[in-house]
């Protein structure tokens, strides 16, 4: 079993920068790719970013150049970095941890809004 408690939404205004935390504990060494996903209100959950156990990151296309994943393996937290914030980006930010043998966990979520 893996947890993921996902922290760090909030109100942020039109080109404004927030950071995400995404918590993980339980089994975390079959963890092998972390990602962020997110659900604006009246769409389908759309992936974000993803990072491997090795480093690898890939991003969503629409987030390319302005958000940033990371993971501190000592504190097992992933990170999204987000910048130059768009009111496109409002929605719940969800946490996912894939491990090996595949199983898929996700964190609850938390609300982004950006809004002057």
């Amino acid at each position: 079993q893996v947890q993921l408690v996902e922290s760090g939404g909030g109100l942020v205004n039109p080109g404004g920068s927030l950071r995400l935390s995404c918590a993980a504990s339980g089994s975390i060494g079959r963890i092998y790719v972390m990602g962020w996903y997110r659900q604006a209100p009246g769409k389908q959950r759309e992936l974000v970013a993803t990072i491997t156990s090795g480093g690898g990151t890939a991003y969503a296309d629409s987030v390319k150049g302005r958000f940033t994943i990371s993971r501190d393996n000592a504190k097992d937290t992933m990170y999204l970095q987000m910048t130059s914030l768009k009111p496109d980006d409002t929605a719940v930010y969800y946490c996912l941890a894939n491990t090996t043998p595949l199983e898929t966990y996700w964190g609850k979520g938390t609300l982004v809004t950006v809004s002057s």
